[in-house]
């Protein structure tokens, strides 16, 4: 197997497996903790779990933009950034970045505190906004996934 292949592999696997965990908290577990948990207790039951993802998140992103920094830099792919046929890249990176910001910064930094300081005077408008950031993110994903698929199999939509 070449190494084009081999990096492609692991990048294909830690998307899968980062966005895949951002569905399950998306679909599954905010509806559940809505559902089964009522009050200020709802974001930090949620809180408590979705720590637990937190390592799997950090790893599959680290991994997802290592590989595909590697690609680009390997095979010389920075000229697709300049062509609009390619806009699924941009959107790959736009998604990373956003990702990895939330992960690596805003969440442990600022975030964190926040959302319970407001789920303190509004529980129900915080959880509220928790799971519409989340519903927001995961269809930016799905988009970035769906283009960045068709787009890398020759498929060209809007370019």
């Amino acid at each position: 197997m070449n190494e084009f292949a081999v990096a492609r592999a692991l990048h294909v696997l830690a998307v899968v497996l980062w966005i895949g965990g951002v569905a399950f908290v998306t679909a599954v577990l905010l509806p559940a903790v809505r559902r089964h948990v009522s009050g200020p207790e709802r974001l930090e039951f949620f809180d408590r779990i979705e720590r637990r993802f937190a390592w799997q998140s950090r790893m599959t992103t680290l991994l997802a933009g290592i590989s595909g920094f590697w690609m680009t830099a390997h095979f010389g792919l920075w000229p697709r950034f300049t062509q609009v046929e390619f806009w699924w890249m941009h959107a790959m990176v736009l998604v990373w970045v956003i990702f990895t910001l939330m992960l690596f910064v805003l969440e442990p930094l600022v975030l964190h505190r926040w959302l319970q300081r407001r789920n303190q005077r509004d529980p129900e408008g915080t959880f509220a906004l928790v799971e519409r950031l989340h519903w927001l993110l995961l269809a930016i994903s799905l988009i970035t996934v769906a283009g960045a698929v068709a787009g890398s199999h020759g498929g060209m939509w809007w370019g």
